[in-house]
């Protein structure tokens, strides 16, 4: 199975209003958080307060270990246009946007929705623009990498001139990793790679198949690589990879029975949560041994995210899309959204939990929902398109949103 023919096949003209949920689900309720001092924040490795004072990278999905946490309250009620983008993410002082676009390009964008520049991203097979479905990463210097389907990697500067680029042979797909020590870890095809400041790839792994997690990072402490961390990834052969993040070297390998396309979370205790094609997440400890599964009725294909008090959030495809809570391994709730009983349409994107505890998250209905604590919804923005990529809250509470309809929305609180 292709998972850019399930992304590109989808229709979301097909799927109507969500529907109200079911009686047999327990309400998406979740407990209220307020965001703590920065260095508890930075100790946590949510989205850091680094990131938002220009410390650390800029990684998706929260930080290296890819929680989804942002430190705003985001808006409550109902954007710039730009470029369709997988997810986007933000220069140090956030004053810049970039996105990566189906169209061939890494985009720059001023909060206002004005183009800075735009970089190319290299060739197909068949000499086309190479479409990007890889999330950029935007390292501790300013620095934005971002790979292609032309199977190369670029580290663009904040100016939008190449730094370097590197053919790593085969598409790249997901989001870089921006390790503590300035390497880069990136899948391309199989392998997984590590590339060092100046371009050179220092570190190879290769999986029995192909790799479409972006790979996180287990670590005690997220400023600094220590000798027992580990990149963490799963890949198309029904496994789940650890490597040490120093070496490379393979520290446990573990078959999860069906495919794993969704990036990782790691949980604050270094429990690794993934999703399965087989409509499962698997929680993994840090020596590959499996502490529990729990089914949850549909393909999970993108993102999981870790709120605050240790719950896994993930959103499944159909035929009866939602997105769920979980507590190891009970499902403690779930916001349906109307589906058409296809397997192949759901949520995609890893929800974001806000500082209030407020889940945001997009779908392809063409919506961006945001569920309170208490189970209500607070957000119900409609865009032209479907909304898979993750949604990014700036530190003043501003949601971006990046839309298969060629748009970026930018909503204020």
């Amino acid at each position: 199975r292709d998972a850019h023919a399930a992304r590109e096949g989808s229709s979301s003209a097909a799927l109507a209003e969500p529907a109200a949920r079911a009686p047999s689900l327990p309400r998406l309720t979740g407990p209220e958080v307020a965001a703590p001092p920065s260095a508890a924040n930075a100790a946590e490795g949510g989205v850091a307060a680094g990131a938002h004072e220009g410390r650390g990278s800029r990684t998706p999905h929260g930080g290296p270990r890819r929680t989804h946490r942002a430190w705003a309250v985001g808006p409550r009620s109902v954007g710039a246009p730009g470029a369709h983008a997988p997810r986007v993410v933000f220069a140090p002082d956030e004053s810049v946007l970039y996105v990566s676009t189906l169209a061939g390009a890494l985009v720059a964008l001023s909060r206002d929705g004005r183009e800075r520049f735009r970089v190319p991203l290299g060739a197909d097979d068949k000499g086309r623009p190479a479409r990007s479905y890889s999330s950029p990463a935007v390292g501790a210097d300013g620095t934005i990498y971002v790979g292609s389907d032309s199977g190369w990697l670029f580290a663009v500067g904040a100016d939008g001139k190449v730094k370097h680029s590197v053919d790593l042979g085969d598409e790249v797909d997901s989001a870089p990793l921006v390790l503590p020590s300035g390497d880069v870890v990136v899948a391309a095809g199989k392998r997984v790679v590590w590339v060092d400041a100046r371009g050179n790839v220092t570190r190879k792994f290769d999986a029995k198949k192909k790799v479409y997690t972006a790979p996180a990072l287990v670590s005690s402490d997220p400023a600094k690589l220590g000798p027992d961390d580990l990149v963490v990834f799963g890949s198309q052969d029904d496994h789940v990879y650890g490597l040490r993040a120093a070496t490379g070297e393979l520290v446990f390998r573990t078959s999860l029975g069906a495919d794993v396309d969704g990036a990782p979370a790691v949980s604050d205790d270094g429990t690794i949560a993934f999703g399965t094609d087989a409509g499962e997440v698997v929680r993994v400890g840090r020596d590959g041994r499996i502490k529990g599964r729990i089914s949850v009725g549909g393909y999970v294909r993108g993102p999981l995210s870790i709120a605050r008090n240790g719950d896994v959030i993930v959103g499944t495809y159909g035929p009866a899309p939602k997105l769920v809570r979980l507590r190891e391994d009970r499902l403690v709730g779930a916001f349906p959204i109307q589906g058409t009983g296809a397997k192949e349409l759901g949520v995609h994107g890893g929800p974001l939990e806000d500082a209030a505890g407020t889940l945001y998250f997009g779908t392809q209905d063409d919506h961006v929902y945001a569920v309170a604590t208490n189970g209500d919804l607070v957000l119900d923005f409609k865009t032209g398109g479907d909304v898979d990529g993750p949604l990014t809250l700036l530190r003043d509470g501003t949601l971006v949103i990046p839309s298969e309809d060629g748009k970026v929305y930018a909503l204020a609180p």
